[in-house]
Order: C-alpha cells, then sequence, then structure tokens
C-alpha cells in the first residue's frame, strides 16, 4: 500500500480509533500499528479499496485492545432489536457517543462498542462490520442495537468537567500558577505530539503549571472527535491546528493533558465548540 494512501485515510482512521479506545494518543498507536501492519503485508498488489481495508484493520486491533482491557464474554443472548435509526436519530446517537465516550462506552462490551461506532457513527454497512467481528449481519445489528439503547440516553459532558477546562485555560492565558496547580492532580502527565509522532513528556503539577503559564492565548473549550479537551488555531497558519484532550481523576482534578499539532489531518478531527 502505497504510504500517501494510508495518510490520506488517517484523519478517519484516527477518529474511528479515537471513538472506539477512548483516547487519542491510543488511536495513535493503533493507526500506527495498522499501517506498520499494512507495510508487512505488503506483496506488491494493490487493494481496490485502501481507506476501507485500513478502517478493517484499525477496527480489529482497537476490538483486540479492548478485549484486552476488560475481560468481557460475548454476549449471546437473543435480544428484540430496535428499529433502524433515520438519518436525525443517527445524528442525535453520534453527537450523544462523542458527548460521553468516556462515561458509556467504556461500559459497553467491546464488541458492542465496536458495532455501534463503525455503523452509527460512521456509517459502515452492517456486513462489513460483522466482517470485522467475526459475526453473522443478524448478530452485528444485534449487538449495536444494544448499544444504542444504552447510548441513547446519555447526558451531555459534566459541565463541571467543561468548566475546569476554561478556568485552567483562564489561569494559563493570565498566568496564573497557583490556580494551575489547583486544578492539576499533583501526579498529572502532560504530553504533547506531532502528527501522531510523541515528542514530549512532563509529570506533575508544578512543572506542567509552569509550561502552561500565559498560554493558550486562543484556546477554546470543545469537544475533539468525542473527546473533552481545547483547540488552538495558530496565528497566520490557518492549517495548523493543537487539539488537547483533557482527563480527569474521580475527584474531578485534571490528570492528563495530550496535546497534538496536526497539520494536514486538521480536515479530517471533527470539533464541537463548548
Amino acid at each position: 500500500m502505497d504510504i500517501d494512501e494510508f495518510e490520506s485515510a488517517r484523519p478517519r482512521l484516527i477518529a474511528v480509533a479515537t471513538r472506539m479506545l477512548g483516547s487519542r494518543a491510543d488511536a495513535e498507536d493503533a493507526v500506527q500499528e495498522a499501517w506498520l501492519r499494512a507495510d508487512r503485508a505488503d506483496d506488491g498488489g494493490t487493494v481496490d479499496n485502501p481507506a476501507a481495508w485500513l478502517t478493517t484493520v484499525v477496527s480489529r486491533i482497537c476490538l483486540d485492545r479492548l478485549r484486552a482491557r476488560r475481560d468481557t464474554a460475548p454476549l449471546d443472548g437473543v435480544d428484540r432489536p430496535d428499529p433502524a435509526p433515520g438519518p436525525d436519530e443517527h445524528a442525535q446517537l453520534a453527537e450523544s457517543v462523542g458527548a460521553a465516550m468516556g462515561a458509556v462506552l467504556d461500559d459497553l462490551a467491546p464488541a458492542e462498542r465496536v458495532a455501534f461506532v463503525l455503523h452509527d457513527v460512521f456509517a459502515v454497512p452492517f456486513d462489513d462490520v460483522a466482517a470485522v467481528l467475526g459475526k453473522t449481519p443478524a448478530a452485528t445489528r444485534q449487538l449495536a442495537s444494544r448499544a444504542r439503547r444504552r447510548v441513547s440516553g446519555v447526558p451531555r459532558p459534566d459541565a463541571a468537567r467543561a468548566d475546569a477546562v476554561r478556568a485552567f485555560l483562564a489561569a494559563s492565558r493570565d498566568g496564573d500558577f497557583t490556580a494551575l496547580v489547583d486544578l492539576l492532580d499533583p501526579d498529572a502527565v502532560f504530553r504533547t505530539h506531532t502528527d501522531g509522532a510523541p515528542s514530549t513528556v512532563l509529570t506533575g503539577a508544578p512543572a506542567i503549571a509552569e509550561a502552561f503559564l500565559f498560554k493558550a492565548k486562543t484556546a477554546l473549550v470543545a469537544l475533539v472527535d468525542g473527546l473533552l479537551g481545547y483547540t488552538v488555531r495558530l496565528p497566520g497558519a490557518t492549517d495548523y491546528l493543537l487539539l488537547g484532550d483533557v482527563t480527569f481523576t474521580a475527584e474531578g482534578r485534571i490528570a492528563g493533558l495530550d496535546v497534538t499539532l496536526r497539520t494536514e489531518e486538521v480536515a479530517g478531527s471533527e470539533v464541537v465548540p463548548l
């Protein structure tokens, strides 16, 4: 497979993997693994639909990783399927997936999560999803149906967490070191990535607070590929965007900041301002 074909598909692959795994850093790893597999398997032939083929590979990698996270047995019971959702319902469900990625999808069985994300969010046909899961299309419909019922009633992101991100960005702009430290968990971790390549890691609230002093001048709170975070448009470079994912401790302090500088991938990132 040509590297250009892979780079063209990368934005969608990262979006798929982010929704499945709930972490941009994990998604980047999964997509990189997909490329390594494609490169090793390349025998000089061509793939009719590289984007679809890579989506299948990434989805299987994500499924394996989800199963490794939790020892969840397949749900083989027969449920009565829900009626197929219409376009408006699809849009509402996709929005709720982005809003509650961390809270609800983590509670789904791996196969349910993959079926729902691929079909309801990315409109992958059930026949193709079934091939990823190694199940029949009918069984795959049931998996997506179960996930759909659970996701449809999920609330928007915790307002307190969105407010904490706003407070962090405000403290960064104002150079308020004390406020930044108070918002961070003492063992917080800050990572930066450039187009998928890790470059910097800082640990501990004081070091991270120091790094953020008088920054975030144009940052806005947003859902970035379904995850609570923020965006920064770099002055004078409209094709560059900083995407920041923020995770929290159970007590509501900021536990992790993953910041990615995206260039060619900007158009493939779903950013929803909050």
